[in-house]
């Protein structure tokens, strides 16, 4: 799989005054981490988001949503924008937060540690 350079350029430049941000090549695509947190990331011409158990019905009612599959099983948490739903910076920007949102809930990672 590959992921969209250009909306890989976007998603930089909205992130890169964030704090804790890296970036990671994982699910054959591009994943940006928030203290060692996956957030979002690119894969295809789709955007990656992690919202949340709780928030991912809200995410996925939302037009241009689906739900994150790339094994064939939804993961709970994370879902999909297609590019339609991404299409100009301020709706892009308003994704980000959410999945920064949530992203920032979490324990920091420190770098080279090992999930349990």
């Amino acid at each position: 799989m590959a992921y969209d350079a250009d909306l890989a350029e976007r998603v930089r430049g909205l992130l890169a005054p964030q704090p804790g941000m890296s970036e990671r090549r994982m699910f054959g695509g591009l994943c940006f981490l928030l203290w060692g947190n996956m957030a979002c990331g690119l894969v295809d011409g789709k955007l990656m988001l992690r919202v949340g158990r709780e928030r991912c019905g809200e995410a996925l009612a939302q037009p241009h949503v689906a739900p994150m599959d790339f094994t064939g099983r939804p993961l709970k948490g994370r879902v999909y924008v297609l590019a339609a739903g991404v299409s100009s910076d301020t709706a892009l920007r308003a994704w980000l937060d959410r999945a920064l949102q949530f992203s920032s809930s979490l324990p920091r990672k420190l770098p080279g540690e090992k999930r349990p």
